[in-house]
């Protein structure tokens, strides 16, 4: 049986709460399973919720632009049968009696929300709106919103662009203090959650760092052999993530959680990959990386990093990763510390590849293509010497590559 409350579903591991985009059905209009029912903008991408079962949306208690926790009611729901709404069908008033009979007591129905009311001088407009607003270079003072409540939706902002449904408007007054204009910026739902994991991971997990520099002098030079028979080369970083995902199969506990006070290991190595956006860190996922060909890896990270980017990836592109990968050394980064994704236990952070003075067998010097490589652990699950081991193995594989191209 179809429940009778619709909730905010959770559609990513790390979804604490979402921005409701659109209702893409009415109150009172019948949908069946498979509809979408909700359009969602998430931690990770922009997500239409469809629905599990056939059945009626009966009241809305939550509008568009509005943010709702996972769990939280955001719609009562009818039977399953597309009948309307209990408000919507009229009863004939009963005969007044001689003497009023006791009112029965009835369960209080829920009331549907109403929009928050907006700071003076602050137009009230969903998230997709004001960002609109902002690449369209328009205020949203002066425009008249359609949305619930009044709320400026993004179709209101389009239609302003373009000349219809604004008036003018005097500018609004900038705060300014001893360090200039002050411009506050509201952060997304994905740099929100980014910034609520962010401090989790740094107030919960005792973490230690163990680094080690690499010389990755022939995978730099077989790329360069590559491009010069004009063939498409893995990446440094393709090498690496295969690497890691071959030391994970041997080292299992960095192929792990820790939540709730225990530890949970993995069968499957699925490496997560940091992709900076314009503004946020996606982390998409590779699945079974240890099964995977360097070419297979070297093909997905490119179509996970471009749809990443494009934010066009689904929520289960997220989804399931056991341990990470960051690299700057694309921005000429040397060298840096990760923060790890709790509840993973570590992180892996590559930097760029330089030409280094290296002292070699014969007491000679050569200048060889090193990379620093850094690795934060979860101290509660792993110690300082099983992190050595782990980068010794990682470092012994990058360094002879041949086997990682097989």
């Amino acid at each position: 049986m179809p429940p009778r409350e619709l909730t905010m579903p959770k559609l990513s591991d790390s979804m604490a709460d979402a921005v409701i985009l659109r209702w893409l059905k009415s109150a009172g209009e019948p949908f069946a399973r498979g509809e979408g029912l909700i359009e969602v903008e998430t931690d990770k991408a922009t997500v239409v919720y469809e629905a599990e079962w056939d059945g009626t949306l009966d009241a809305i208690l939550v509008p568009e632009g509005a943010t709702v926790a996972v769990g939280e009611p955001i719609a009562t729901l009818a039977n399953g049968d597309g009948a309307a709404p209990r408000e919507a069908v009229p009863s004939p008033p009963p005969a007044e009696p001689a003497t009023p009979p006791a009112e029965p007591a009835t369960p209080p129905r829920p009331e549907p929300a109403t929009p928050e009311t907006p700071a003076p001088g602050r137009a009230v407009a969903t998230p997709v709106a004001r960002r609109t607003a902002v690449e369209l270079g328009i205020s949203l003072h002066g425009i008249t919103g359609t949305g619930p409540g009044g709320r400026i939706t993004v179709e209101d902002v389009q239609r302003a662009s373009a000349g219809d449904g604004t008036t003018p408007a005097p500018p609004a007054e900038t705060p300014v203090s001893g360090r200039g204009e002050i411009t506050v910026h509201e952060p997304t739902p994905t740099q929100a959650t980014i910034a609520r994991r962010m401090v989790e991971s740094a107030t919960t997990i005792p973490v230690f760092t163990v680094s080690s520099d690499v010389d990755v002098s022939q995978i730099v030079a077989s790329r360069r052999e590559a491009r010069a028979r004009g063939e498409e080369a893995p990446s440094v970083n393709d090498f690496v993530v295969k690497a890691v995902a071959a030391t994970l199969r041997e080292f299992p506990r960095f192929n792990a959680s820790y939540v709730d006070g225990k530890v949970e290991s993995y069968s499957r190595v699925n490496v997560g990959i940091a992709v900076a956006t314009d503004d946020a860190l996606l982390v998409p996922v590779i699945r079974d990386a240890d099964r995977k060909s360097l070419t297979e890896l070297a093909e997905e990270t490119r179509a996970l990093a471009d749809g990443a980017r494009r934010r066009t990836l689904k929520p289960e592109d997220f989804h399931d990763g056991t341990f990470t990968v960051s690299n700057l050394g694309m921005f000429g980064v040397r060298a840096f510390t990760a923060i790890i994704d709790p509840p993973q236990v570590a992180i892996l952070a590559v930097g760029s590849a330089r030409r280094a003075p290296v002292e070699e067998a014969s007491d000679r010097v050569a200048f060889r293509d090193v990379m620093t490589v850094t690795l934060s652990c979860d101290h509660r699950v792993v110690y300082g010497a099983d992190g050595a081991r782990f980068l010794s193995r990682l470092r012994e594989l990058l360094e002879r590559p041949l086997a990682l191209a097989l």
